[in-house]
């Protein structure tokens, strides 16, 4: 009885229940507190150490036989959950995961439940169908209250402002708009992750995780201090067309956005909750909220780094024939990739006919059998890349069809929607895919939301402004600010198909866009840093071969840099200025750091080594790196723990560092 007594002390001190029809459930560490209410409207409270932080007041499922479930409720069926445990992560940025929250579930209504969860670094909850019978869900009420002066940074859908129903169709890339939360534009959907500040100075991210065959959220400001959940209805009818017919674009939605066959899950809307920035690039909610495996043997999985020949046009130097979408050239790509023990070459768009959305049908200077049997004997694996409709369409047989000519995967694009149809695409993909051992990088998609930890073998996800835009980007366009925003907005929902690595590089002054030779913004030490600084267990190293032989010293550094790893600490930053990121593989850490446009000094606190004498291999920003983008400085120096280690980044600088025992 005596242990009982203790169980029944602690729970109640976590969480409460009383007659008002209210619940109370706080984090492990007792900072954060959640306060649901049910009543005429159901919703909840958030305070961080006795401070309102914000309100979600209108939690609510439209159904079509009518039903409102979430108003005028009552709450039921009561369940209390602790967690304390460590969750495997075989491919991302740790080994593992400490998964640790209070949670509790109830019953509201016949067929519904909610489970909710307090992690220190933030709450989540998600709707729960019980139900035997199928249903028809019309809407699902979102919403969040800020105070009046709260200050957002927003991606905004890209195109067709004004008109909501086109913005349904787009490609989840756009930089970040930072602004009073009343001042967010009502005609233009903000697509997740995206960040709050309360006038208390805490940041609050909102995302969501577990977004199976289900729509995603997009958020709409109301010129007012409040975010309204929309939802994509589910598409009526839809014709071939697009980027080279290879989507499909919706011309008539129904009046729902979704059906479910059975009882299941929604998706989990998430709140990381950030007193300090370091928090939104650590957080690991969306991993955590995420299914576990249904892949049960991962033996075959194998993570890596690409030579990638779109961004730099197939563009190679001192070769005796004519580069482009052609054997020879990927041979080139193959014993580059050999040379430098780089996993994996691409075959981007130009080796499937064009225009039919028909991979069997292969141009004919392009043998893929060929290809597959040349780098098998190097040791490099083909990936091919596919447009969406392509893929789909006959899906099993071409996964089928090319994993028995040895293709490792799929770089799948072009998807440009998170409608219900479409989110379920990416699992279907995801399970045929594993069935028959291959690898996936979505492109052309929304956020991961945990996808990468139900289906391990889905390695990366775009859904991120990455450098491709370099490649035809207006004057206006800030990648340094952007770099320094996404680990902590974007890289909250999982890993990004940025796709860096580039040799030309080029202060603010001389930057100008080129699609077939192109450069990126910033300093060299800047590129190499992002290997560290984003989460990419499939990166791709952007330039030219011929680029990167011509600068061994950046070539070598990349291609040793592992994309997955045993430990990640975020030892400093601020969202939108700069960030400094330590993982570990093994006994060696690689360390990166980033800035925006202002040049800064920083101090990287080497702590987390272990005893003893270290040798740090540097790249920083050289002297004149605030005018000759590539100009840097590798040097070697012994550390150790107790060294703080004084760093000048130039404006766009950065710098990498590799510590060895």
């Amino acid at each position: 009885m005596k242990k009982l007594i203790i169980v029944m002390s602690f729970l109640t001190s976590l969480f409460c229940a009383d007659a008002a029809n209210t619940l109370t459930l706080s984090s492990p560490d007792g900072k954060i507190t959640v306060n649901i209410d049910a009543g005429k409207e159901l919703g909840y409270k958030v305070n961080y150490e006795g401070k309102i932080l914000f309100t979600a007041p209108q939690m609510t499922i439209t159904t079509a036989a009518g039903e409102k479930v979430g108003e005028n409720s009552k709450i039921s069926g009561i369940k209390y959950q602790k967690v304390d445990e460590m969750v495997p992560s075989p491919f991302y940025r740790a080994t593992e995961i400490h998964d640790n929250y209070n949670g509790v579930t109830f019953n509201v209504g016949k067929d519904w439940k909610i489970a909710m969860r307090a992690y220190n670094d933030g709450v989540a909850y998600r709707w729960i169908y019980n139900g035997k019978k199928p249903v028809t869900i019309v809407n699902e009420g979102v919403e969040y209250e800020f105070s009046p002066d709260a200050i957002a940074t927003v991606p905004y859908v890209r195109d067709n402002a004004g008109n909501i129903d086109k913005q349904f169709f787009n490609s989840f890339e756009n930089t970040y708009t930072v602004t009073a939360i009343d001042k967010l534009d009502p005609n233009r959907l903000i697509f997740l992750p995206m960040a709050v500040e309360t006038n208390q100075g805490i940041k609050i991210g909102l995302s969501e995780a577990a977004l199976e065959s289900y729509p995603g959220l997009y958020l709409k400001g109301n010129r007012s201090n409040d975010l309204t959940g929309v939802f994509a209805p589910y598409p009526k009818k839809e014709v071939q067309g697009g980027h080279n017919n290879l989507q499909m674009l919706v011309t008539e939605r129904e009046d729902y956005i979704a059906k479910l066959d059975g009882p299941r899950g929604l998706p989990w809307r998430v709140a990381v909750i950030a007193p300090d920035d370091k928090v939104l690039a650590e957080t690991n909610l969306s991993y955590l909220l995420a299914e576990p495996s249904r892949v049960k043997d991962i033996s075959w999985i194998k993570p890596g780094k690409v030579a990638w020949e779109w961004w730099n046009d197939w563009n190679l130097g001192g070769v005796d024939f004519r580069t482009g979408v052609n054997n020879d050239t990927y041979k080139a790509y193959i014993d580059f990739a050999a040379r430098n023990g780089i996993e994996y070459v691409i075959l981007d768009e130009g080796w499937a006919v064009n225009k039919k959305a028909d991979l069997m049908q292969v141009v004919p200077e392009i043998d893929v059998k060929e290809l597959v049997d040349y780098g098998k004997d190097k040791g490099v694996g083909i990936i091919l890349w596919a447009g969406y409709w392509a893929f789909d369409r006959d899906m099993e047989a071409v996964i089928k069809h090319y994993a028995d000519l040895g293709v490792k995967g799929f770089k799948v694009d072009f998807m440009d929607r998170d409608d219900q149809k479409m989110t379920d695409f990416n699992y279907r993909a995801a399970e045929t895919a594993a069935k028959y051992g291959l690898l996936l990088d979505l492109h052309g998609t929304h956020k991961p939301a945990g996808m990468n930890r139900t289906y391990p073998n889905v390695l990366n996800f775009e859904g991120v402004n990455g450098l491709e835009q370099v490649k035809w980007a207006p004057d206006t366009l800030d990648m340094m600010k952007y770099d320094v925003q996404i680990p902590f907005l974007r890289q909250m929902a999982g890993p990004m198909d940025y796709t860096q690595g580039a040799m030309l590089n080029a202060s603010r002054r001389n930057f100008k866009a080129s699609n077939s030779e192109p450069m990126s913004q910033g300093t060299r030490a800047h590129q190499l840093a992002l290997y560290m600084i984003f989460d990419s267990p499939l990166t791709m190293l952007c330039d030219s071969p011929t680029n990167y032989d011509r600068e061994p010293e950046s070539r070598d550094f990349i291609a040793a840099v592992p994309t997955v790893w045993d430990e990640t600490r975020i030892l400093d930053g601020k969202m939108g200025e700069y960030i400094v990121t330590a993982r570990r593989k093994g006994d060696t850490w690689w360390i990166g750091g980033i800035t925006d446009w202002t040049p800064r000094d920083i101090e990287i606190d080497l702590s987390i080594l272990d005893e003893g004498t270290h040798k740090a291999e540097i790249f920083t920003d050289g002297a004149n790196a605030y005018r000759l983008g590539r100009d840097y400085k590798r040097t070697e120096k012994m550390v150790d723990r107790l060294t703080k280690l004084p760093v000048h980044l130039a404006p766009g600088g950065g710098v990498a560092l590799k510590i060895t025992k």
